[in-house]
């Protein structure tokens, strides 16, 4: 059963004053049922991310081998019909590994509410901070890492952060890409893995109002 959750965050405007912004998620309220939910959208997830490249030709696939190495009979050796037999040197592989996709499905509704349930559950390691690096020219990491400083975040091996904009510009990309554990998506990017394995998720204002258009 689903129930709609009102969260409420403060955060400080750009005249330093402070501000609540409210939004109203479609959550999971029972406790079994929001783990048998997020499960099942990880594992979707982590499926569809799964590619094997590994791919061996069998012997129709070997180049050559079309014609007939000797004759049938006469020659008192065993007989062969193709040089690209998997017993010969050269030849096909029997059994090898072929490339496959792996795809997997969940409804949007599930999706959305596994989401919702965790956005919902991590509400308090959740920071609203106003549009970031909105004055840069040029990228710079450098400012990047004293933007978070002054919002009291520091980067650390064992902690990984999660920022949500609601554009990902080439400035924000270029200046954010070479933090260590740090992830940078869009607000329609949001996603079970990169959520649930966030310690602290950083949301932007702008991004903050439209996370109901892509969850509810």
């Amino acid at each position: 059963m689903s129930i709609k959750k009102e969260l409420i965050y403060k955060f400080l405007s750009i005249t330093k004053e402070t501000c609540s912004q409210n939004i109203e998620l479609k959550v999971s309220n029972e406790n079994e049922k929001q783990m048998y939910l997020i499960h099942r959208a990880l594992k979707q997830q982590l499926t569809n991310n799964r590619v094997r490249n590994a791919h061996s030709k069998t012997r129709s696939e070997v180049r050559g081998g079309g014609r007939k190495p000797w004759k049938q009979k006469g020659t008192g050796r065993a007989r062969a019909g193709s040089s690209r037999s998997p017993l010969w040197k050269g030849g096909g592989i029997i059994f090898g590994p072929k490339q496959k996709i792996y795809k997997s499905k969940i409804n949007k509704k599930e999706k959305r509410l596994a989401i919702n349930t965790i956005i919902a559950n991590k509400f308090n390691q959740t920071i609203i901070i106003n549009n970031i690096l909105n004055d840069l020219v040029t990228p710079n990491t450098q400012a990047a890492i004293s933007e978070l400083n002054k919002l009291g975040i520091k980067i650390k091996k064992t902690q990984n952060i999660l920022l949500i904009v609601d554009k990902k510009t080439t400035i924000l990309h270029l200046s954010f890409r070479n933090i260590q554990n740090l992830e940078l998506i869009e607000v329609h990017s949001m996603n079970t893995l990169s959520l649930l394995k966030a310690d602290i998720i950083m949301i932007t204002n702008s991004a903050l109002k439209n996370i109901n258009k892509y969850t509810i």
